[in-house]
């Protein structure tokens, strides 16, 4: 799936987050997945240690290739965490290419599409 204008889509919802969340400044895309993680965990912002922070990644990852179909949410656990399992085989990908995917579903994932 190829977003029509996803420079222009991807510039305005970026400014968007970076204004929301970091006062306008710049932030990773790292950042950004975790973000989404942290709000698919619901469990709002609190300190978190090194490898739980790690897996609000993975959650935030999951949830947006989980619209293409790599990954499926599967439930939460005792503690609430969701989890997910991968339905299909990742594509080898460039590096440019996996963040032309990841900015092209963390605009779907923003604009609620």
């Amino acid at each position: 799936m190829v977003l029509d204008n996803l420079k222009e889509r991807w510039e305005r919802v970026y400014k968007e987050i970076c204004d929301r969340f970091a006062d306008g400044d710049e932030m990773e895309l790292t950042g950004i997945v975790f973000l989404i993680g942290l709000q698919e965990l619901q469990k709002g912002y609190r300190e978190y240690k090194k490898d739980e922070k790690l897996e609000i990644i993975h959650i935030g990852v999951c949830s947006l290739l989980s619209r293409y179909g790599y990954y499926k949410y599967v439930g939460r656990d005792e503690d609430g965490w969701p989890h997910f399992e991968a339905t299909e085989m990742l594509p080898n990908l460039s590096a440019g290419q996996q963040t032309i995917l990841l900015k092209e579903s963390i605009v779907l994932y923003f604009e609620g599409a």
